[in-house]
Formats: C-alpha cells, sequence, structure tokens
C-alpha cells in the first residue's frame, strides 16, 4: 500500500510539474471577455445584481452560467474588477495543475511501458493549456474538470466522471456533446450487458438533466435558454470548420488519431477528442487565440497518446506524438511571446488612459478594460447588451444605426486602431482594427462632433470625447 501511494504521489508531481513551466511563461495572458466578467462580479459584490452596468436590467453576458458568483466575493477594495479577475487567474491556475496532477496520475495507472509517460511532453510544449490555464476565464476550472473526467475514467470512479463532465458542460454548452460521448463509452473495468447500458443511459440523462437546468435557469433569469454570448456571436461553419481543423493540428489532438492495438474504454475517450472537434466547428469557432475553445478535450488526448506509447512497439504513437509536439512548438513560438505580455500591454493602457473614461458613459468593442474605468459601458459587441446584439453585423462588425449614441447617453468613444496604422487628417480616412468603428465614426455628429483627447501606445487606442465648444 505504502509503495502504491509512493507511485500515485510521484505520477502526480510529474503531472503538475509538467503543467508548471508553461503556465509560469504565459501567467500574463488574459483576454478582454474576463474583464467583462470581473465586472459582473464586482456589479455583484455592491448589490447591483448580475450586470454590466449599476441600474441596467440584469443580462446574461457571462456565458459560463454562476462565474460571476463565484467571483463575486473577491470582487472588494479600491479596484473590485481587478481584485476579481486576479482571483479568477488563481483559480483556473489551481484548478489546471490539480488536474495537470491526476492526468498523471492517470497515466500512471494505465501500465504497460515506462514510455508512456513521454506523452507528458504534450503538457510540457503545450501554450493553449498554459496559457488559458490562468487566463482569467472559466476555462481554468473546465480544464481541471475535464482532468477529472479522464481520471475518473481511468480509475473507474464512474459517478466522479459524469459529476465532472455535467459540471463542465454547464459551464460551457459547446462541451455538451463531449460530455455524452465519454459518459456513452465503454468503461475502464466493466464488460457492456444489458445493465451496463442501462447504467450509461442513466448517466447520459443526468448529464442532458444538468445542461436542461442551466437552460430553464437562463431562460428564468434573462428571458433566453441559451447565453446571449451564442446570440452576439452568430456561428459561422466556415470559420469553425477551419478554426477546428487548425487546433486539432497545432494543439496536440492529433495524437487522437491512435486507434489500432488500444483498449475500448481509451477508444472512446479518442472518440470524445474527435466529437468536441467536431462540435466547435458547428459552434463556428472562436475569435480568441491559443484554441481556446478545444482546450478541455486536451487531457483526453494526451491520455489517447499516453495508451498508445504504453504498447509494446509504441513507433506509430512515436510518430504521432512528434507530430503533435511540432505543431505544439510552432504555436508556442510563434504565438507565446505576444501572449505572454498580453497582461502587461492591457494594464498599460488602462494606465495612459483610462483616467479620461472616469464618470463617462463610453462606447466601445472592448468593454472589459473599458469597464474598469467607465461608470457605464455601451458594449457595442453586443456580448452584454441584447439591443446590440440584435443588430446587424458580427460581434466586431456591428451596423449601429443613427441616434444610437444619443439615445444610450453616450460622451466618449474608445476605438482601436488597426496594427501598423495611425491617426489619419480625420476619423473617416483612419483605418480602425474592426469593422464596427469603421462603420461609427461614419455616422451623423461623430466626425464633427468628437475630438481625440487620449491615444495609447500598444495596442493603439483613441479615447474620444465630445469636442469643446
Amino acid at each position: 500500500m505504502t509503495e502504491q501511494r509512493g507511485r500515485v504521489g510521484r505520477d502526480a508531481v510529474l503531472g503538475a510539474l509538467a503543467a508548471l513551466p508553461m503556465l509560469v511563461w504565459l501567467r500574463g495572458f488574459m483576454v478582454d471577455d474576463a474583464l467583462v466578467t470581473a465586472r459582473y462580479a464586482a456589479n455583484l459584490a455592491a448589490g447591483a445584481g448580475h450586470v454590466m452596468n449599476p441600474g441596467d436590467p440584469v443580462t446574461d453576458g457571462v456565458t459560463p452560467l454562476g462565474w460571476a458568483f463565484v467571483l463575486a466575493p473577491f470582487a472588494r477594495g479600491d479596484e473590485p474588477g481587478l481584485r476579481a479577475f486576479e482571483a479568477a487567474k488563481l483559480l483556473g491556475a489551481a484548478s489546471w495543475l490539480g488536474g495537470a496532477a491526476l492526468l498523471g496520475v492517470a497515466i500512471g495507472r494505465l501500465g504497460g511501458a515506462a514510455s508512456r509517460y513521454l506523452a507528458l511532453a504534450l503538457v510540457l510544449c503545450s501554450a493553449p493549456l498554459g496559457a488559458w490555464g490562468a487566463a482569467g476565464m472559466e476555462t481554468g476550472l473546465v480544464l481541471g474538470l475535464a482532468s477529472v473526467a479522464v481520471w475518473a475514467r481511468a480509475v473507474g470512479r464512474e459517478r466522479l466522471l459524469v459529476g465532472a463532465v455535467s459540471a463542465a458542460a454547464w459551464l460551457r454548452p459547446e462541451l455538451v456533446p463531449w460530455a455524452l460521448s465519454l459518459v456513452l463509452a465503454p468503461e475502464a473495468r466493466s464488460k457492456l450487458d444489458e445493465y451496463q447500458v442501462i447504467v450509461r443511459g442513466l448517466r447520459a440523462l443526468t448529464v442532458v438533466g444538468c445542461v436542461a437546468t442551466a437552460a430553464a435557469l437562463r431562460w428564468f433569469a434573462f428571458g433566453a435558454p441559451l447565453p446571449l454570448s451564442s446570440r452576439a456571436k452568430v456561428p459561422d461553419l466556415v470559420l469553425g470548420a477551419n478554426y477546428a481543423i487548425a487546433c486539432f493540428l497545432l494543439s496536440g489532438a492529433v495524437v487522437a488519431l491512435a486507434w489500432r492495438r488500444l483498449a475500448p474504454w481509451v477508444r472512446g475517450v479518442a472518440v470524445s477528442v474527435l466529437v468536441h472537434h467536431v462540435a466547435v466547428a458547428v459552434a463556428g469557432g472562436d475569435w480568441m487565440p491559443l484554441s481556446r475553445l478545444v482546450v478541455p478535450a486536451l487531457p483526453g488526448a494526451v491520455l489517447v497518446a499516453a495508451a498508445a506509447l504504453a504498447l509494446a512497439r509504441p513507433w506509430f504513437a512515436l510518430g504521432r506524438l512528434a507530430i503533435a509536439l511540432t505543431g505544439e512548438a510552432f504555436a508556442a513560438a510563434r504565438a507565446g511571446p505576444a501572449a505572454a505580455r498580453v497582461g502587461s500591454k492591457r494594464l498599460a493602457v488602462v494606465h495612459e488612459v483610462g483616467e479620461s473614461l472616469r464618470g463617462r458613459t463610453v462606447a466601445t468593442v472592448d468593454a472589459g478594460w473599458v469597464g474598469l474605468r467607465a461608470a457605464r459601458v455601451v458594449d457595442l459587441a453586443g456580448v452584454t447588451d441584447p439591443a446590440v446584439a440584435a443588430l446587424p453585423g458580427g460581434h466586431t462588425s456591428r451596423a449601429i444605426p443613427r441616434g444610437f449614441l444619443e439615445a444610450r447617453g453616450v460622451d466618449a468613444l474608445v476605438l482601436l486602431v488597426a496594427p501598423g496604422q495611425s491617426l489619419g487628417d480625420s476619423l473617416a480616412a483612419t483605418t480602425f482594427a474592426r469593422v464596427t468603428e469603421r462603420r461609427l465614426v461614419r455616422l451623423p455628429g461623430v466626425e464633427e462632433g468628437y475630438c481625440v483627447v487620449r491615444e495609447s501606445n500598444d495596442p493603439h487606442y483613441v479615447v474620444l470625447l465630445p469636442c469643446a465648444r
């Protein structure tokens, strides 16, 4: 027993150590949506409700249902939004490190050749896992839950698996097919018989019931069963397919193609990885970098790789592993250095231009960092605003109608200049980064009514206030 505990402890340490370097390197990574959730959490803590702006009706601007409530207790002090964001980063990092430790234990339980531990190189070299583990989004928590599910399948803890995948699907609706494919897949230590068919069916109903409960709560609280983001970001199958294929090649999931000689339950895990990529394609992919939507499936891909490497002659598995590591190395080299600096650059922007936004109603596509300073935010992406989400166009190409800014009481604009461009002789002559912004500056009254008062360096944002008369 002592020897077994020692092996389990060793495997857990190996798993956690494999995750740690990328987590430390990319700890500065973040996306603007994380700060949107932080603003919701701050408003909850202040008693204003689940809202983007105090006094507004409640809105479903946070896709993972309940995530803002988890962060609300941390939203205290002079900078409640930042405190909530920092707590989210720590919770995500801790969840992923714990999940990586369990993934190491699951690999140890596979048995077979010691070469199975080489699969942890997929964790060691994965920029997506490191970046999203501590990005301040719910992704780190979901990563931990996905790792719990993989470990639970490997050690025969099926009830825990059902709980983990149900919680993950509650937080991320696109994980429903992945969750169902796992609970319906073969177990590690049970033969399929009539009893097992019934048990798997009941487990699938548990997942469906959990997701249905989340949809019912959304409908009751916000008037729609699906997150507002599903309306703000309309799926595009072509873009989704391209996204899923690129993620499959660059994130290490190619190892899920392993099939021959694998145990049936490992094949089931491989199928769940493939199913999730198809689901992500149908959902239309994602605008965020580093394969965010497919990250929850990667612990399963690592386990499949380990199972293939555990075979007596793992030459094909080693080849797949080499291909996967090449893709991961390419993604890390190309996106890693910039990703590591995102957080510091975004906070520098807040320092450079944020004071000019205090007490104002600001219209912008980037509602997150602007929300750290602005009194009210008019979200031109529609992610937190149902009325904007209903406008024609995508979340960065809204057709903002005439009179919209005046009707919302907007007295400041924050726009992003396209990379490599500078302010032109006029707003209309400036190349802005998003279609929404290009359309906005052509609205009647904007060119002559707003003047640039602040600029940031990198990225190049401009703050426009009403011109002095």
